[in-house]
């Protein structure tokens, strides 16, 4: 869907430019100096001139984005004013005329239902005005019409009617990236919300019960188990972004550790082989705190004998590689492949489809998990980071309370 917004963007910037080429030709000659030809000059212009107009159109349609981009807009149509609006108001005008507020949304209204454009004369008393006709070009996504760019101009133009026409259609396809930005960041919220509703009653009852246990018996050992457990579920369940850091997850993994081997005691070995480097490295909040989990679940469950658990995290270049392994039960290959896909239910693999959904959405298909088992060969799960991922930040450590 992105590729094809894309597409659509780089085949309405010709178009734009041989529009913008045309407006400034009649308005007044200028000295291109060495820049080529007039349309490249025009061309070099109307990509610079979107560019700059493109990034508070990507965080969707307000008055605030309006007002930022709506001058870049003019800039590009060459028209003596434009404005922005929602379904309902004028959300920015730029240029003359602003005076024709009112009468431009009382005509909009057979536009924002039909999703077609228009063109009408305005009417105006006004000796010093000079607008006399107004374009107007919906602004769609999937189809719903969420406002209209107008463009005012002293006369009726063919040329302007396309151009308003191919500008709305580019801010259009802005909007409809806002949306697919906006979408994918609820999505994580939503399967970020899901991973805890799944690994909250399994961990924290067992949690619970290896506290209580402890008591009567070694009250020291109660309380920093105690601490332990607070420190997990408030790393957990916290409300403070969508990423978070290597350093932070692992040490969300070290709580969760030491309460799942006061459960199950000298059963269970881990192994941890962390590079320095990497540990400033961005990532999707809970990512790897579940494969962990997977870990112990086959290591441990359903076996009498000793597990181990080896976490490596290594320095790749542009990436960080991690690495969890472990020597438990395993499982079939070919349920591996129906849970990933979502066409089984993830029960015996908490957590696999859901991190592995989040890292190919953050970071592309490419960097889904890669993982290596059989029935009773253990389970190896390797994770591929970009150290830098364009909208992959870190909001910072947890405020203390």
């Amino acid at each position: 869907m992105s590729g094809f917004l894309a597409g659509l963007c780089v085949a309405v910037l010709p178009l734009l430019a041989t529009g913008f080429w045309l407006g400034r030709r009649t308005a007044r000659p200028e000295n291109l100096g060495g820049l080529g030809t007039p349309v490249e000059h025009a061309t070099f212009e109307t990509l610079h001139t979107a560019s700059l107009a493109a990034p508070p159109l990507r965080a969707g349609l307000t008055g605030e984005t309006a007002r930022k981009s709506a001058r870049r807009l003019r800039t590009l149509l060459g028209t003596d004013a434009l404005c922005l609006t929602d379904q309902d108001t004028v959300l920015a005008w730029d240029g003359l005329g602003e005076h024709h507020r009112t009468e431009i949304m009382e005509r909009l209204g057979s536009p924002l239902e039909t999703g077609r454009g228009e063109a009408f004369r305005l009417k105006c008393d006004e000796p010093d005005c000079s607008l006399r006709w107004a374009v107007v070009a919906p602004l769609t996504v999937d189809d719903r019409v969420h406002g209209a760019l107008v463009a005012c101009a002293p006369r009726e133009s063919a040329v302007l009617v396309r151009a308003a026409g191919e500008v709305a259609r580019w801010v259009s396809v802005q909007l409809e990236l806002a949306d697919l930005d906006q979408s994918r960041t609820r999505l994580i919220e939503a399967e970020i919300k899901a991973l805890r509703a799944q690994i909250s009653p399994h961990f924290i009852f067992n949690s619970l019960a290896v506290i209580a246990s402890f008591v009567r018996t070694d009250p020291e050992r109660a309380r920093e188990l105690l601490l332990e457990f607070a420190d997990f579920t408030r790393y957990s369940f916290r409300r403070h972004g969508d990423f978070t850091t290597l350093a932070d997850e692992l040490h969300a993994i070290d709580h969760y550790l030491a309460l799942v081997r006061a459960r199950f005691g000298d059963r269970l070995s881990v192994t941890l082989q962390i590079a320095p480097e990497v540990l400033p490295v961005a990532l999707p909040f809970l990512c790897l705190q579940p494969l962990v989990e997977n870990a112990v679940k086959h290591g441990l469950e359903g076996k009498t004998d000793k597990s181990h658990i080896s976490i490596t995290a290594q320095d790749a270049g542009a990436e960080a590689l991690v690495v969890i392994e472990d020597n438990g039960t395993g499982m079939d290959p070919d349920r591996l492949r129906r849970i990933l896909a979502g066409e089984v239910s993830p029960s015996g693999g908490i957590g696999l489809s859901n991190v592995d959904d989040r890292l190919r959405q953050v970071y592309g298909d490419e960097y889904g998990l890669v993982i290596e088992t059989a029935v009773g060969a253990g389970m190896k799960i390797t994770a591929r980071v970009p150290k830098y991922q364009p909208g992959v930040h870190s909001a910072g450590p947890l405020p203390r309370e």
